[in-house]
């Protein structure tokens, strides 16, 4: 019986990727336009993955070039800033699941793992007044692999009663790493997946349990 739903964020309840897209265009600027419209062809297709990673991956795939640490944390500080200032608009909030989140979280343990950086994300879910929907807000810099872990060894929860609801592959890794099932939702190259929610209006996780 399902008991427990793991929420990725972006994509899933903020609808964000073109302000997300926007961020690693604007720090990357003073880069070739074709590398930078070829990194974020990547960092779409890995949504789940942190911008620790990302920009790391960007120096190291498309500059062949190493990155120092705090330069990898000066870029994730100036992208920090542009969504802190632009993803506390409630527009970007995708209305169905919140729908479902108002409608279900007495009824279940809900949890957020987010390729997002932590404390970025718990300052917009604040700012959002979605906080109190959630049993806990978990993102990055640790991967969404071991967030899940960590939350599933804390919480002593079966993995047999929980699921994680993603947009990206990334997602659907990470809960075959850890043994949940998973639902993709809001990336139709999900569909091959199994299981798939076309609208939360119509998704009744007891139907799946």
């Amino acid at each position: 019986m399902t008991k427990v739903i793991f929420f990725d964020f972006d994509g899933v309840i903020l609808d964000s990727m073109l302000v997300r897209d926007y961020g690693f265009r604007k720090i990357f600027e003073s880069y070739p336009i074709e590398l930078i419209d070829k990194f974020i062809e990547y960092h779409r297709y890995n949504g789940g993955l942190s911008r620790f990673h990302k920009i790391k991956y960007f120096y190291n795939t498309f500059l062949k070039e190493e990155i120092a640490e705090d330069k990898i944390q000066d870029y994730a500080y100036k992208f920090n800033k542009i969504m802190k200032s632009e993803l506390v608009n409630k527009k970007y909030l995708i209305k169905e699941t919140i729908d479902f989140i108002k409608n279900n979280y007495r009824l279940y343990n809900f949890h957020i793992v987010s390729g997002s950086e932590e404390n970025e994300l718990k300052y917009l879910c604040n700012q959002l007044e979605i906080s109190n929907y959630f049993k806990s807000i978990n993102g990055s810099p640790i991967d969404k692999n071991n967030l899940i872990k960590n939350v599933l060894k804390e919480e002593k929860y079966n993995p047999l009663n929980c699921i994680l609801i993603g947009d990206s592959i990334n997602d659907y890794d990470a809960a075959q790493i850890n043994k949940i099932k998973f639902f993709g939702y809001n990336n139709i190259n999900l569909k091959s997946k199994i299981n798939y929610i076309d609208n939360f209006k119509d998704f009744n996780p007891m139907e799946h349990a």
